[in-house]
């Protein structure tokens, strides 16, 4: 685990096929400061991160945690300006086994909870980079195949007013998978016990009009993009806590139907 910030830079992920993976989250839209913030304050988004992960028990300093920490800002080198972005984040975990979903879903509120403390902040697309090769899915328990299935219920009592339609993009960069995994995730998505996430239609997207740039370089993830299938639907709501079980959901999904390298996940309002 990267927990020395000094060693961290942006878009480098130590160790990214190794036995940790990597996972960033890139928040798109407009942070207004507080006003009452300090701009030249050292209590930034990276060590406002941290301190948030450490008072919930999200980082593994020494053992039992989901993330160490890497790297996180609010302007990045490699940003599109096709789109603002607001703030991104970057840790490394082990593989995850058993019945535990891919923490995303801890990592965007994480996120979520730094936005809130810097400002205000109007959301318009999150781009999450899926360490699908950090997944055991072959220790999952017979009982719990797709661990965020067990929390799908928590999202039913939000407010029905609160659904939004969304459009979803998956990409697996160079490799092929996704494409014949596709099909399989929408068949899923529609058979499940779930309403989190309702798939309306499948679109392949060879070439997206629309896509955002993610800001890392090709070869920080199997990229650049290639492969990619886009999902129209609706969200219980727009929320990061949403969108966090949306990415682990697809992660294990994706992890079912043989696809073995990271996935960029990004989630706009339709």
């Amino acid at each position: 685990m990267t927990g020395n910030r000094e060693e961290a830079r942006p878009g480098v992920a130590p160790g990214a096929y190794g036995s940790a993976a990597t996972m960033f989250a890139a928040l798109y839209g407009e942070l207004e400061p507080h006003p009452w913030r300090d701009p030249n304050s050292d209590r930034d988004a990276y060590v406002v991160f941290h301190d948030r992960s450490v008072a919930m028990g999200w980082i593994d300093e020494t053992a039992g945690g989901l993330w160490g920490m890497n790297d996180a800002g609010c302007d990045h080198p490699l940003a599109a300006p096709k789109i603002p972005l607001a703030a991104w984040f970057q840790v490394e975990m082990e593989p995850v086994g058993g019945e535990r979903p891919m923490p995303v879903q801890p990592f965007l509120r994480c996120a979520g909870d730094v936005a809130t403390r810097l400002g205000v902040l109007s959301l318009q697309a999150v781009q999450i980079l899926l360490p699908v090769h950090g997944l055991d899915a072959s220790s999952r328990p017979a009982y719990a195949p797709i661990p965020s299935l067990l929390t799908a219920e928590w999202f039913g009592d939000s407010d029905p007013q609160s659904r939004t339609p969304v459009r979803v993009t998956l990409d697996s960069g160079q490799a092929s998978s996704l494409s014949s995994a596709a099909p399989h995730l929408q068949e899923q998505i529609d058979r499940l016990d779930q309403n989190v996430f309702v798939c309306e239609s499948r679109s392949p997207a060879e070439h997206d009009p629309l896509a955002i740039q993610p800001p890392f370089e090709g070869s920080f993830w199997n990229g650049p993009p290639l492969h990619r299938a886009t999902f129209h639907g609706t969200l219980a709501e727009w929320s990061l806590d949403v969108l966090g079980w949306l990415g682990g959901f697809l992660t294990d999904l994706s992890a079912q139907h043989g696809v073995t390298t990271p996935l960029l996940l990004t989630a706009s309002r339709s």
